[in-house]
């Protein structure tokens, strides 16, 4: 065979054919069967190799002829098939070579004694030309359609399935099956219901949603399979187990729409029946569910062609839909009992099926309840039927917000809602009733054009009688505030003019004593109402205005008091409000906070840097520090919002006011400071409350923003890092000093998680990634509890293709020792604290790598094992090295040099007290070798690095792998060394020597 292995090279590159078949015709017509069969496959291997380009029109027509011919000789019939799939997939291959291998292929195939690898080469012969010669297909149309039901019969693999499933739903879509229907019901239907269960860890991959999916898109191919499939539907729905009732239902959903109205509507009480027995019986919450959605598809299917020709003011209709609500409103007579739940839920679902049984649904259903409420004299039967008439509002809104903006109509609860909102308001005055009333008036005012403004008017009306309502018995507070939250987005004028001059006048102008411990309860329960309400622009305005100023005259009373404690406590609760509901904002990016630089800020400067002036040693409320670290937070809520410019400007009038002492360009308002007033809070006699002010001028300078915005250079940077790292070190665990500032560095890090990452992350991209490295370092060494969660935000930036890269280098980094954090520098240093990080860190990395479903975060977690390894210890990892090897050769085929020389050096580094006896990579020594010469050769790989690791692993290989094993492969890399001896540099040059 050497002969015929150098003609087929020589033919490769000249293109010519004819030594091959003379070469290997003795073979192919060999009397000996061992001999025939390697002379097909050996044909068929070069004929996969062979470029397209090679094989004209004539030698496809006579490869056709002669591997047909080979089908029915039981030797070489595999690697005759093997043959037929290459010529399948070339452009030469036209429209008359389809019928000549589709008739051998029925003929002499017989799929029964194939292995399954075989029979996926016919199934894929086939799918290929399904896919480029469906027309030729479709001129053999029943000779074909004959054949391959026969052909597909009885398979049970699941990787042939999937592909005979892709071509069934082809056929049945776009052939002509009328004569062969139940041929394909039978080779389609009877894997329903799939119970297939992949093995544990299957190589393949295919899970059994795979294949239902795939058998649910043939079930729902054609309309003619519906009279035969719906008694199978209803057979596994009544006896199968829940898994197969649910696989039924979700079958059923997507086929009723192809099997069409006709054989719905002949259908519709038998399937109803079965339908509402899970329904109103249920075995679990998923099913029924399910069920639902079943019965919305049935009555889409059945409605969906009358609701286009029918007049919208129209609301009776006949058959399933008129039925099943008589059957539901019957059952809603008796609200309290259990089949009340299940009966609204069926008509809530009608509610999103076609506009025609929408409205005849809330034109039977919504009266009823209204009528129902009235007549009814218990009130725990009233809960109940607001609690229903809830559920039905919401479904009505659904139904419309769910709608095109082209399909959208009036709301369907338009002509009754004047009924409704009448028996709502009543329930809000029972105190039993208020919950359920507030969800359906939440209904109500969320369905756009239900209601008027002047309606939505007297909703704030009703609701704010609510919320004036005794605090002792007012148990639905948050449902209160969730409708008013709801209405600001809406009309927020109506509750600007109506609610908060209510909850303002409910603020008490002198604080509560310290015994009256009601009276403050009362204010911070108003002011949380407040906090809730006000987030929207309109709103908040009036809401800062009036608290700011509020504050301000707490701050600058002249009573004389002998406890101002309440006073500052007060003034701490209202600024917490404010601080609360800012965040609140910055967290939905509300465009308006960067205008409060301008409106809050200068007068927060204001009251504080005034009162630290006028306090003459003794005590004022505005130089509490508590107050004064609240009012830092507001500051820096603000600021975060700010974009690179104002940010800068900014950041110049705080250094002035700061550092020079100019406080006029950052105070504004009552009472107004001198013009040549000036501060110095860093100097040795600056008063307490001066020195104070420092907080402030922390909060509104963000060392880590300033380093990602603001920096000039990477030596700045890299400055203001190592700084922040220092401080979350040494006082994260108890309090923090910031430029004298004392507080616990807790809520920088809750505030860095929050808000910091992701969004930052791919904001300011590389740096971003090094700043966030710099926090974890600083954690890491001392062990705190958020290392991890630091790091987890590394992980969730792996799949971005900008930064998932580096963000994976970073995991390594994140161990590597540091010169700021070490013992010499006082540093805060726990024993063990990178093996507690790598046990928790290196086992999720290894599932990543090893997880396929995502390959851009597969990648990146290659890209982060390699970094981490070649950061730690060889004690950390060498138990692993087994699971880590094949993961770590990946990562040599990446085209990153930064992980290919932590690669080898993690190989170099595992050499190390290896032997030839128990080698860790005797078994792997191929791909070892291979990729290392592949990585010494200038060629392949401009790094010098890697080429001098790679060589000097070669060169260490032969002293922990035995002579046995490497022998086969020396004058392979005697002979690519040679190639090295000429790089250009002499460091590599030294390494091939020695290596050699």
């Amino acid at each position: 065979m050497e002969s015929t292995e150098r003609l087929v090279h020589t033919w490769m590159a000249s293109g010519r054919d004819e030594e091959v078949a003379a070469t290997v015709s003795e073979y192919l017509t060999s009397e000996e069967d061992n001999l025939r069969t390697k002379g097909v496959e050996f044909l068929s291997l070069v004929l996969d190799r062979c470029p397209p380009e090679k094989l004209n029109r004539q030698s496809v027509r006579v490869l056709v002829t002669f591997y047909c011919s080979k089908l029915e000789d039981t030797e070489t019939i595999i690697p005759a098939l093997k043959g037929l799939l290459s010529l399948s997939r070339l452009n030469n291959c036209t429209n008359e070579d389809v019928p000549v291998i589709i008739k051998a292929l029925f003929t002499y195939v017989r799929m029964k004694v194939l292995v399954q690898s075989v029979r996926l080469v016919v199934y894929s012969i086939i799918d290929n030309f399904m896919a480029r010669h469906r027309d030729a297909l479709k001129r053999m149309n029943k000779e074909f359609l004959v054949g391959y039901i026969t052909l597909a019969d009885g398979e049970k693999d699941p990787r042939n399935l999937l592909v005979a499933f892709a071509i069934a739903r082809v056929i049945l879509v776009e052939f002509d099956i009328s004569d062969f229907v139940e041929g394909f019901f039978n080779i389609t239907f009877c894997y329903f219901p799939i119970t297939f269960r992949p093995p544990p860890n299957d190589p393949y991959g295919i899970s059994a949603d795979d294949l239902k999916r795939n058998l649910r898109r043939c079930l729902s191919a054609t309309p003619a399979f519906g009279p035969m499939a719906i008694p199978v539907f209803l057979e596994k729905l009544t006896a199968g187990s829940p898994m197969t009732k649910r696989d039924t239902l979700q079958s059923m959903s997507e086929c009723f729409p192809v099997y069409g109205a006709g054989l719905a509507r002949s259908s519709a009480r038998e399937i109803w029946n079965a339908l509402k027995l899970e329904i109103f019986q249920p075995t679990d919450t998923i099913t029924a569910d399910m069920a639902l959605s079943c019965t919305q598809s049935l009555v889409k299917t059945i409605y969906s062609a009358d609701s286009k020709a029918e007049d919208d003011s129209k609301t009776d209709i006949e058959g399933l839909a008129q039925d099943a609500c008589e059957e539901c409103i019957k059952i809603l007579r008796e609200p309290e009992k259990s089949q009340a739940r299940p009966a609204i839920k069926v008509l809530c679902a009608f509610m999103s099926t076609t506009p025609s049984v929408a409205r005849y649904t809330i034109s039977k259903t919504a009266p009823h309840l209204v009528t129902l409420f009235v007549t009814l004299e218990e009130t725990t039967s009233r809960l109940s039927d607001l609690l229903l008439l809830s559920d039905l509002i919401a479904a009505a809104r659904d139904s419309v917000s769910n709608l095109q903006q082209s399909e959208v109509t009036e709301p369907p609860l338009l002509l009754y809602k004047d009924e409704v909102l009448g028996i709502v308001t009543t329930g809000l005055q029972t105190s039993s009733l208020r919950r359920p009333a507030l969800a359906c008036l939440l209904g109500m005012v969320s369905t756009k054009n239900l209601l008027t403004d002047e309606e939505l008017g007297f909703v704030v009306h009703k609701t704010n009688e609510v919320l004036q309502g005794n605090s002792d018995e007012n148990e639905d507070e948050s449902d209160t505030l969730k409708l008013l939250t709801t209405i600001t987005t809406i009309s927020p004028h109506h509750v600007v003019d109506q609610t908060l001059p209510l909850l303002f006048n409910d603020l008490p102008d002198r604080p509560p004593s310290r015994d009256a411990v009601a009276d403050r309860i009362k204010y911070r329960r108003v002011l949380t109402a407040l906090s809730t309400l006000c987030q929207q622009p309109e709103l908040f305005e009036v809401f800062m205005i009036r608290l700011t100023t509020r504050v301000e005259l707490l701050c600058s009373s002249t009573d004389i008091e002998a406890d101002l404690e309440p006073r500052a406590a007060y003034a701490h609760a209202i600024l917490k409000s404010i601080a609360q509901t800012m965040s609140s904002k910055v967290d939905e990016r509300h465009v308006d906070v960067p205008k409060y630089i301008d409106r809050l800020v200068p007068r927060l400067f204001n009251l504080f840097i005034y009162s630290a002036l006028n306090s003459d040693g003794g005590y004022v409320i505005a130089t509490d520090p508590r107050l004064i670290l609240v009012a830092g937070d507001i500051i820096s809520l603000v600021t975060q919002c700010l974009t690179v410019e104002k940010y800068q400007i900014f950041m110049a009038v705080v250094f002035s006011a700061f550092l020079s002492g100019n406080v006029a360009g950052i105070c504004e308002g009552q009472p107004k400071l001198p013009v040549d007033v000036v501060i110095h809070p860093f100097q040795e006699s600056a008063s307490t409350p001066i020195k104070n002010l420092i907080l402030l001028f922390a909060a509104a300078t963000d060392i880590l923003k300033w380093s990602l915005t603001t920096a000039d250079n990477d030596i700045q940077r890299e400055a203001a890092w190592k700084i922040l790292a220092s401080i979350l070190n040494k006082h994260t665990a108890g309090k923090v000093y910031v430029v004298n500032r004392r507080a616990d560095a807790s809520g920088f890090l809750t505030q860095q998680l929050e808000t910091f990452a992701p969004n930052r992350l791919f904001r300011y991209s590389l740096d971003s990634v090094a700043a966030w490295v710099h926090i974890c370092k600083a954690l890491l060494v001392q062990s705190h509890p958020l290392t991890l969660d630091f790091s987890d935000r590394l992980f969730g930036v792996f799949g971005d293709e900008s930064i998932g890269w580096d963000a994976a280098k970073a995991i390594g980094q994140v161990v590597e020792p540091g010169d700021v954090l070490s013992k010499s520098n006082h540093a805060v240093i726990k024993i063990l604290h990178v093996q507690r990080f790598v046990s928790k860190i290196l086992p999720r990395i290894i599932t990543g790598a090893n997880d396929a479903s995502k390959p851009d975060e597969q990648i990146s977690n290659l890209v982060a094992l390699a970094s981490l390894i070649k950061s730690i210890s060889k004690s950390l990892y060498s138990q692993q090295m087994p699971t880590l090897i094949p993961l770590l050769l990946r990562g040599l085929d990446l085209p990153d040099e930064s992980t290919h020389v932590n690669v080898i050096d993690t190989f170099i580094a595992a050499a190390e007290g290896d032997t030839p006896e128990q080698s860790l990579v005797a078994e792997h020594v191929p791909s070892l070798i291979s990729k290392m010469l592949k990585n010494s050769r200038i060629q392949d790989m401009p790094s010098m690095r890697v080429r001098i690791a790679a060589t000097r692993y070669l060169a260490i290989l032969p002293q922990i792998v035995r002579y046995d094993i490497l022998h086969p492969y020396k004058s392979q890399v005697v002979k690519e060394l040679v190639k090295v001896l000429d790089d250009s540099k002499r460091a590599v040059r030294k390494e091939a020597v020695d290596a050699r």
